[in-house]
């Protein structure tokens, strides 16, 4: 009886996080849309998907961090690039490691 209760107290403890957070509310908003839906989609989960947000434009927040990540990729293949130049330009000054083992 004791694992009963635990286990309901759980379970009433994430009802609770659920109502609190929104999460409760706004399912019960899309599947009465969903209900209410004159011509049924063919896939409800793709209408859930498609209600709760995830075809919607993201967060601006995210764009630029997707514009702040190319940039970054950009400048970091430059420096492989400038790295790769300055290399070569080292490699006319210094002897070739083979002769420096000779020595």
């Amino acid at each position: 009886m004791a694992h009963y209760k635990a286990a309901d107290s759980k379970r009433e403890q994430f009802r609770r996080y659920l109502e609190k957070s929104g999460v409760l509310d706004t399912l019960t908003k899309v599947l009465v849309a969903l209900y209410e839906e004159p011509e049924k989609p063919n896939s409800a989960l793709d209408f859930l998907k498609h209600h709760l947000g995830a075809a919607t434009p993201e967060n601006p927040e995210i764009e630029l961090l997707r514009l702040e990540l190319a940039e970054m990729k950009e400048k970091y293949e430059a420096t492989i690039e400038e790295n790769k130049k300055l290399k070569a330009k080292l490699a006319q000054y210094e002897p070739p490691q083979d002769e420096k083992r000779a020595e």
